[in-house]
């Protein structure tokens, strides 16, 4: 395994709200040659920067590895991380596959930071308060109801797997059921193609085509409600919105099970998932 390639899963491991499927080989090796690595990240929900570098730290002793000159730093959108990444603020942004195609596609001088076949990947799915068990129970029973019949699969061939990044994101459009009840949902437009909000303040992508099919399914009217990526947790608990997008954490004798899962926060079945890479600015 080389150098760079240890270094990017071992930041895979720790730095992302991922599915834990292996951290490497048990070896001596040095850190990155810069004497501070700094990772943009979209703001986690229950976890801070410190709890990221304590994590750090201990898969570093678990696991003899030196990465002490690692920096994760946390931002509320993916604009101020962007612009912190131009300014040379960070090193890199860490973020999806499709995602990083997106933003490539439309700023040339960024690129992949690492080119080596990962297989670390989030878990997509959503929050909700556990007190809505009704709400819970038919979400989750929408999710499996997409997954079977292939209407999930449908969507990512879409709106992901065949999206073309030169091509416009086209808006989604959520059915109004007379007469049914609301539900809230927080949007950010902060993971294009995935989640994205247009130039006319409507929401695109993914996320929100699984949005049109849940509403249908369980036969809600969805209110769509645009917030940073750092507000989800408050907008969540306070009751401005019933429902957050999330990713699933690792868990692990390192990483505990409520690194970034607020009390009082349910998490249904997962219905996407994105391999996770890092963006840098081309040299």
């Amino acid at each position: 395994m080389t150098l760079r390639k240890i270094f990017a899963v071992m930041l895979m491991c720790i730095f992302s709200a991922a599915i834990l499927t292996g951290c490497g080989e048990e070896k001596k090796v040095e850190a990155p040659a810069t004497s501070e690595f700094k990772i943009g990240m979209l703001a986690h929900m229950n976890a801070t920067e410190k709890n990221f570098d304590n994590f750090i730290q201990k898969i570093s002793e678990t696991f003899n590895f030196k990465m002490s000159s690692y920096d994760p730093i946390f931002f509320d959108n993916l604009s101020s991380m962007q612009m912190a990444l131009e300014s040379g603020q960070i090193n890199a942004i860490s973020t999806y596959k499709c995602v990083a195609d997106y933003l490539i596609a439309k700023n040339p001088k960024l690129e992949i930071a690492d080119n080596d076949t990962l297989n670390f990947v989030d878990a997509f799915c959503f929050a909700l308060r556990e007190g809505d068990k009704d709400l819970i129970g038919m979400v989750n029973k929408a999710i499996v109801e997409m997954r079977d019949d292939g209407t999930l699969d449908e969507l990512n061939k879409k709106y992901v797997a065949n999206f073309k990044t030169n091509e416009e994101i086209s808006a989604v459009e959520i059915q109004n059921i007379s007469g049914a009840n609301t539900i809230k949902v927080a949007v950010t437009g902060d993971l294009p193609p995935l989640d994205f909000i247009d130039a006319e303040g409507k929401a695109a992508g993914f996320n929100t085509a699984v949005l049109a099919e849940l509403s249908r399914k369980i036969g809600r009217n969805i209110e769509l409600v645009q917030i940073d990526s750092g507000a989800r947790a408050a907008a969540l608990n306070s009751g401005r919105v019933d429902i957050v997008f999330w990713a699933i954490v690792p868990v692990s004798e390192i990483i505990p099970s409520n690194a970034d899962k607020p009390a009082g926060v349910e998490l249904t079945t997962p219905y996407y998932r994105g391999r996770i890479v890092h963006v840098k600015m081309k040299k």
